[in-house]
């Protein structure tokens, strides 16, 4: 087969509007994971839609229930499809998700629908898109093109596409668990992320983890009157401001060292050092003294860890009062990448706390609000391969 001839005919898929087509078709479903009420439609854009284009390229297809369900949790089902080939040696694993957020009609623009797909300009407007209906709709596309030039893909292949993405995946990793022996793969290559600029592809490797916790100063039962007790009892807001000041420097930079890597990978160094940071014409300018010293926007945001405060609070902001608050809380969140250890982020904040004079202030971890960081090294041969064929 012609890998050029497998472009070519990519590029007649979209010329020809059978792209538009096929995407418009699922941009019509409206697969409103948030709203509980399109449980029915989530399993019919599986079940009525992608279960049978996936049929068309060869695949055998199961929807399978969510486990979550059975707790009393709710969540949407999925679906796994899968294409053996005979003596191929490697599969690969696609994901991508059905649902889309609310569609909120009223907020579009005049003549625009959620579930109609409208060029405007050279763009297609409608609810999903890009998140991820258009996505997982040009993947499956690249493979129907390699099987019309050869006949086959010359590997396995192997799908999931869930519809509880929007509401945070329930469901998807017990999924992966009880099906493992069936995704089990060489390689996942998933399209589910923005790209850095509309005009550059972009390949990622991974994802900054995340752990949440709150910081509370807890010193008495109730506020008392500022102006009988102000100077002679401690202020809860204060003691935590202080606290986190301790943190950061004011720049924002980690002075807790355990929460920070030795050193950027030199890999890592040299895939992001043409790298600009971009967030569309709506972001927000970067501070550029922002963060740690010494590394570019793109070292900061893909190479290294960040402290962010999410919400502090202490007395009653919406209506406060004349009295010095009980207790403060601050709600705070480490953004890490590969290279630290997680489990040692809270127990090193406590001590860093202690040190400080701060025994005074407690750590709450979020049970939930937790999830592990992720990357692959620049220098792997499937990224060196990928990298290469977009290239070429």
């Amino acid at each position: 087969m012609s890998r050029a001839a497998a472009i070519a005919a990519a590029q007649a898929y979209f010329d020809e509007g059978r792209f538009t087509a096929d995407l418009a078709r699922r941009v019509a479903i409206p697969t409103e994971s948030q709203v509980e009420e399109r449980a029915s439609v989530l399993r019919a854009y599986l079940a009525d839609e992608i279960a049978p284009s996936f049929a068309r390229l060869g695949f055998s297809s199961e929807i399978v229930d969510n486990p979550v369900n059975k707790t009393g949790a709710r969540g949407g089902p999925m679906l796994i499809a899968e294409r053996r080939e005979p003596g191929a040696a490697t599969t690969v694993f696609g994901y991508g998700h059905g649902d889309v957020i609310r569609g909120l009609e009223p907020q579009w623009h005049e003549g625009l629908s959620p579930w109609e797909l409208k060029p405007v300009g050279e763009r297609l407007y409608g609810r999903g898109t890009a998140d991820n209906k258009g996505q997982h709709t040009i993947n499956m596309a690249a493979l129907d093109c390699v099987l019309q030039m050869r006949g086959r893909l010359g590997f396995n292949s192997v799908f999931l596409i869930e519809t509880g993405e929007e509401i945070g995946s329930p469901g998807l990793r017990e999924v992966c668990r009880m099906y493992q022996d069936r995704l089990r793969a060489d390689v996942l290559i998933a399209s589910d992320g923005p790209r850095l600029a509309p005009e550059r592809p972009t390949i990622f490797l991974g994802a900054r983890g995340a752990m949440n916790f709150d910081l509370i100063v807890d010193l008495r039962d109730g506020g008392h009157h500022s102006g009988n007790w102000g100077g002679l009892l401690a202020n809860p807001g204060i003691i935590l401001a202080h606290a986190l000041a301790t943190i950061t420097n004011e720049k924002g930079a980690i002075r807790v060292r355990d929460w920070v890597p030795a050193h950027l990978p030199n890999s890592v160094r040299a895939a992001l050092a043409d790298l600009t940071v971009e967030g569309g014409e709506d972001a927000p300018e970067i501070d550029p003294d922002w963060g740690e010293p010494g590394l570019s926007p793109a070292e900061k945001v893909f190479g290294w860890c960040s402290f962010e405060v999410l919400a502090f609070t202490t007395g009653n902001p919406e209506n406060p009062v004349n009295a010095i608050p009980p207790r403060a809380k601050a709600t705070c969140q480490i953004r890490f990448v590969v290279g630290v250890d997680p489990e040692n982020f809270l127990p090193a904040l406590r001590r860093h706390l202690d040190a400080h004079g701060f025994p005074m202030v407690t750590i709450e971890r979020w049970a939930k609000a937790y999830f592990p960081a992720t990357r692959l090294d620049p220098d792997h041969p499937w990224v060196r391969w990928a990298a290469a064929s977009i290239e070429n």
